[in-house]
């Protein structure tokens, strides 16, 4: 069965279900049980690979022991368990004492999810269709998972709210292509969404591995955040995907929620890499937990702050995705875009064209490159062109990462050495910045002027184009009256 197939087929039955109002309903009940069914997938591998396993789960709550019988629990008494013993239980492992870091995640992965299904029947249906067709620890059906993974973001995408945690897959390797990140450095997503950033970060060091050491340097060195509990379930899920066992480090909790003050140098990282939510604003004193000068409910512009912080002084680098709004942006923004450049050096701002973000938001947004350590001297900008023939992106023609390799070969590798204006790129030193009053939003120089012409002559040319048009329809009429023998 093609993955396309498995979704719709399991959708299909879920339609049938009371319970299940919409995409997104669907969608999360999909994904709780894809994670229970490939933990334990996971954990037979373990309990052979891993001294002394024990599951953190009750025995009775084990997939193999309440999904994987095609003939096993169904009905009233199927929802009866999944209710009111399965979630229950599974909830419990976030805040018992003593649970095992496995356990903490599955905990954490279900801290806040729901069993949407009513009908037994068709929640066994619904099992027996994940359980007959994919065994994660084959490997053919491992990178099954990882389609099917990909069908649930594009239909979560398609359910109209994934805007907010979904960045396109070139955006995201373009960025950890530059930043670059080396095995044993702390990598932090504090908004990880779904989790894209992070796993494009460990496909890149993966590539370092040379013993086993290494794969745990990987696990421990990655870090995200993630507030909302279904991209939180798919970060997790990700993770594991990529043979991260232990995901520990995907934390379901609001970065923001805690005082800046309370970030101890052990907390800072080498490299921040993400696209914070924009255009949201925080709830009620999530502001206290900054100081004053940065205190805003906008969550980009307090993202910026607790990146600024959270950067190691030596080594920290980050890779951000903000959208005009900050560039040109007073008040508190000011104040950011202030220290950015007397203690940061930033040094390069990819501007992305509108539609990027397509069909989410038609907002233009740029990639902020920064480094711990400054001032800034100079600025570079770097436009980003539509492939020719395009007017914007689309879901049928979104960006590619091959588009990239304009800036690649400009970028001038690590020291950024070499850089020459050209008709996409341009610098501007910090002096001038500063007389724009910290004005970032600085236009492409070599762009062809557009010139405007005198309003009243543009009026006239109307005018007379509407009188030609009149004039055609008039003598069309005549036509076709003639024509049907009319006067």
């Amino acid at each position: 069965m093609s993955i396309t197939t498995l979704i719709k087929t399991i959708q299909d039955i879920m339609r049938k279900d009371v319970g299940v109002d919409g995409d997104a309903q669907r969608i999360s009940q999909i994904v709780w049980l894809l994670f229970l069914k490939i933990f334990d997938d996971k954990e037979q591998e373990w309990e052979i690979t891993v001294p002394g396993y024990t599951s953190p789960l009750q025995n009775r709550f084990r997939w193999s022991n309440w999904a994987k019988d095609a003939e096993g629990i169904t009905g009233e008494e199927l929802i009866d368990f999944v209710n009111n013993g399965l979630f229950p239980s599974l909830k419990k492992l976030a805040t018992t004492a003593g649970v095992s870091e496995r356990g903490l995640v599955v905990g954490s992965v279900f801290e806040d999810a729901f069993n949407y299904m009513k009908s037994g029947t068709l929640l066994r249906q619904v099992i027996n269709t994940i359980e007959d067709d994919v065994d994660f620890n084959s490997s053919t059906d491992r990178h099954l998972f990882n389609d099917i993974y990909e069908k649930i973001l594009a239909d979560l995408q398609s359910a109209g709210n994934a805007g907010e945690y979904y960045t396109p897959r070139a955006v995201t390797q373009f960025m950890v292509d530059i930043l670059n990140p080396q095995l044993g450095e702390s990598v932090l997503d504090p908004a990880c969404g779904t989790g894209g950033f992070l796993t494009c970060v460990i496909e890149h060091l993966r590539k370092q591995e040379k013993t086993p050491e290494d794969k745990q340097t990987i696990q421990t060195s990655i870090h995200g955040v993630e507030k909302k509990p279904l991209p939180h379930m798919l970060s997790v899920t990700n993770m594991m995907l990529h043979d991260v066992d232990v995901p520990t480090n995907i934390r379901h909790d609001n970065t923001l929620s805690r005082p800046l003050k309370d970030y101890a140098p052990k907390d800072r990282v080498d490299m921040v890499i993400t696209n914070p939510p924009f255009g949201g604003m925080e709830e009620d004193g999530i502001e206290k937990n900054f100081p004053r000068k940065y205190q805003t409910r906008e969550t980009a512009d307090l993202f910026m702050a607790l990146i600024m912080h959270l950067l190691k002084h030596d080594t920290g680098r980050a890779a951000v995705v903000l959208p005009d709004g900050f560039l040109f942006g007073e008040g508190v923004k000011t104040k950011i875009k202030t220290e950015l450049l007397e203690e940061f050096n930033l040094h390069t701002i990819v501007r992305l064209p509108k539609g990027v973000f397509s069909p989410y938001t038609s907002i233009a947004t740029n990639i902020l490159f920064f480094e711990k350590g400054g001032p800034t001297k100079d600025i570079w900008f770097f436009e980003h062109p539509y492939p020719k023939g395009y007017k914007s992106y689309s879901r049928g023609k979104p960006l590619t990462i091959k588009e990239f390799d304009r800036e690649k070969e400009w970028w001038g590798g690590a020291s950024r050495k070499g850089r020459k204006a050209t008709e996409y790129a341009w610098k501007m030193s910090a002096k001038e910045i500063v007389e724009r009053k910290f004005n970032i939003d600085c236009k492409n120089p070599y762009e062809d002027e557009v010139i405007y012409r005198d309003p009243e002559e543009l009026m006239q040319e109307y005018q007379e184009t509407v009188r030609q048009l009149e004039t055609v329809q008039n003598a069309l009429k005549h036509e076709l009256i003639q024509a049907l023998g009319g006067e």
